[in-house]
C-alpha cells in the first residue's frame, strides 16, 4: 500500500495552528502549550520516512510483547524503507474496512437481530432507553466478552448448517440446475465481539505507553482496520497511521505508572503530587480540583463524573475554580490517547476506566523496573 501526501498541507496546518495559538494567547491562555504539543506532533505527519520509522519501532515492540503478529490480536503492516520518501509511503498491504466501517455494519446487524426497520431508528431507540435507565440512576452497559462469545457461537453455528445444507445442494440439484448456492464465511456472517474489541484496543496502547514509552497518540476507529487472519480464522486489529507518536522517557514512564496506581485507588493525594511531578500547575493547586482534571483527562469521563456535559465544557467548569496555568504537556498525547480510546469505548456501550485497565502493566513496570 502507499500513501501520499498533499504538498501545501504542513504550511496550511501550521498557518492554523498559529491562529488558534493566537486566540488562546488573549482568550485561554492556558491551552497555548498543549495547541503547541499537538502543532509539533502533527508535525511529524508530513515527512513519511519519520513515520516509517515510527511504524517499523511499533511493529517491532508489539510483535515483541506478543500484541501483534500472526494470531495475535493485532497487526502492523511492515514499512519498506527502499521506496519511502517524504511525501510517499510505501508498506505492507493491510486487507480489510476501517474498523467504523465494520462497525456500521456490526450495528445493521444488531438492528435487524432486533427487529428494527432502520438502523436510525435503532439507534434512537438505544439512545432513549439509555437516557431511561439514567434518571433510574442505571448505567447502561452493552453485552460482556463472553456473552458476545456465546451469540458468535450461536450464529458461526447457524452458519455451518447453513453451508452443510447448501453443500448437499449443490452436489445435488446445484449440479442440474448449474446454479450453485454460495457458502457463507465466518467474517461475513458472525457480529464483532465488541467488548473484547475495546479490551485489546486497550491493552495494545496502554502497553505503547508504559511499557514501550513510544505509541500512537492518534488512534482513532479511522486509523484502524478490520483484518481477517485466515489461518487462526479469526479477526485482527491492522493498526496503522504513526504520524503522531510520542516518546516518553523511563521516569516519565515510572510517573505516570504511579498516577494510572493512585487513580485506581483513588488516593486523592498521590494524585497531587504525581500530577505536580507531570507539570500540572494552577493557581490554588486546589487538590479537588485536580484530581477532577486528572479522572476526566486521563481515566474516566464517564456521566457519573461530567453530569451529562460534554468534556471540553466540563474542563473549562471546573478550571474557572482553580484556573490553570501550565498543562502536563509532555503528556497531552498521552490524554488524547485515553480520550480516543474511551469514547470509542463508550459508543460501542463498553464504558472503562483507563486506570484500572492500565494499572496490571503499570504494577509490572514498577515491579520489574521495566
Amino acid at each position: 500500500g502507499t500513501c501520499t501526501g498533499y504538498p501545501n498541507a504542513e504550511r496550511l496546518l501550521r498557518g492554523d495552528v498559529r491562529t488558534l495559538a493566537a486566540f488562546c494567547q488573549v482568550a485561554q491562555p492556558v491551552h497555548v502549550p498543549a495547541l503547541r504539543e499537538i502543532e509539533k506532533q502533527f508535525a511529524t505527519e508530513f515527512d513519511y520516512r519519520q513515520e516509517a520509522r515510527n511504524m517499523a519501532r511499533v511493529r517491532v515492540n508489539l510483535m515483541a510483547a506478543g500484541l501483534a503478529g500472526p494470531g495475535q490480536k493485532s497487526i502492523v503492516p511492515r514499512p519498506y524503507m527502499e521506496y519511502t520518501t517524504k511525501r510517499v509511503l510505501v508498506m505492507e498491504e493491510l486487507v480489510g474496512p476501517k474498523l467504523q466501517v465494520a462497525l456500521q455494519r456490526d450495528v445493521e446487524y444488531h438492528a435487524k437481530r432486533a427487529n428494527f426497520d432502520s438502523v436510525h431508528d435503532f439507534l434512537m431507540a438505544q439512545k432513549a432507553e439509555e437516557e431511561r435507565q439514567w434518571e433510574k440512576g442505571v448505567k447502561v452497559q452493552g453485552p460482556s466478552t463472553q456473552q458476545y462469545e456465546t451469540l458468535i457461537a450461536l450464529e458461526n453455528g447457524q452458519r455451518q448448517v447453513t453451508n452443510a445444507w447448501n453443500r448437499v445442494y449443490n452436489m445435488t440439484v446445484g449440479l442440474v440446475s448449474g446454479s450453485p448456492r454460495p457458502y457463507l464465511a465466518k467474517r461475513d456472517v458472525v457480529p464483532l465481539n465488541h467488548a473484547q474489541l475495546v479490551d485489546d484496543l486497550i491493552e495494545i496502547h496502554g502497553h505503547e505507553v508504559l511499557v514501550d514509552g513510544f505509541f500512537n497518540g492518534d488512534c482513532h476507529p479511522g486509523n484502524i482496520l478490520l483484518c481477517w487472519d485466515d489461518i487462526h480464522d479469526k479477526a485482527q486489529l491492522g493498526l496503522i497511521d504513526y504520524g503522531q507518536v510520542k516518546s516518553l522517557t523511563k521516569e516519565q514512564r515510572h510517573c505516570f505508572a504511579k498516577f494510572m496506581i493512585a487513580l485506581d485507588e483513588n488516593d486523592e493525594a498521590q494524585v497531587v503530587q504525581c500530577l505536580t511531578e507531570m507539570g500540572y500547575q494552577s493557581q490554588k493547586m486546589d487538590p479537588q480540583v485536580m484530581n477532577l482534571y486528572a479522572k476526566v483527562a486521563f481515566d474516566n469521563d464517564s456521566r457519573e463524573i461530567t453530569g451529562g456535559q460534554h468534556i471540553q465544557l466540563f474542563m473549562e467548569q471546573i478550571q474557572e475554580q482553580d484556573p490553570v496555568i501550565s498543562l502536563p504537556t509532555d503528556f497531552v498525547m498521552v490524554s488524547r490517547c485515553t480520550l480516543l480510546l474511551r469514547g470509542l469505548a463508550h459508543a460501542l456501550k463498553q464504558s472503562r476506566t483507563i486506570a484500572k485497565a492500565w494499572r496490571p502493566i503499570a504494577e509490572r513496570v514498577l515491579k520489574e523496573d521495566i
